[in-house]
């Protein structure tokens, strides 16, 4: 299963790029973060006609993810991270594809920090943690695909000083990351 993640950043505006790859790259499984578009306003038809079928959870301005598949469509098993039901912000989305279940994740950035989204941003990734766990435990084929909004370790950014105090950089941030990792997860980025 050929499965591909891919932070559209406005799907409506930016529909014809993913189209273009979805046509070449020919992807089973694509998860999309940073929608920017409503629920109603997802291109549905536009992507069925290319063969792909989805879930998504929009949200008008920000966030916002989506899970597509070739040829059948994802069973929706959640649709948002357990933990917090308070939470308004559309960033997770769970399905079921030919028995492995996937989620499409878009971590809070968390900047400027420290402050309230800096806060935000680690109290999510506690929760992505701790459910996390629970999908090792059930012993289930399982993907969590996305954006993290983090940047793992020293090497996998250029250096520069002007980062500092980005929230995407920080020890924190980093920590959990690894911690997430240190439950059997295993960190995977190929570009072609």
């Amino acid at each position: 299963m050929k499965i591909a993640t891919f932070n559209i950043n406005n799907i409506n505006k930016r529909l014809h790029n993913l189209t273009v790859w979805l046509a070449k790259a020919q992807p089973d499984v694509v998860c999309l973060q940073e929608l920017k578009v409503e629920q109603r306003a997802f291109p549905a038809s536009t992507l069925r006609e290319l063969g792909y079928h989805g879930v998504w959870l929009g949200e008008r301005s920000w966030n916002g993810v989506a899970i597509l598949t070739r040829d059948h469509g994802p069973v929706l098993t959640r649709s948002s991270l357990p933990g917090n039901p308070e939470d308004p912000q559309a960033r997770y989305i769970e399905a079921a594809v030919d028995g492995v279940l996937i989620a499409s994740i878009y971590l809070p950035n968390g900047s400027p920090q420290p402050g309230p989204k800096f806060d935000y941003k680690l109290s999510w990734f506690e929760h992505l943690i701790e459910h996390g766990a629970g999908l090792i435990k059930a012993g289930v084929p399982v993907v969590l695909e996305g954006d993290y909004n983090g940047v793992p370790t020293e090497q996998d950014i250029y250096p520069t000083r002007l980062l500092n105090r980005n929230a995407l950089i920080q020890h924190p941030t980093r920590q959990a990351y690894a911690r997430l990792l240190a439950q059997g997860w295993h960190h995977r980025v190929e570009k072609k």
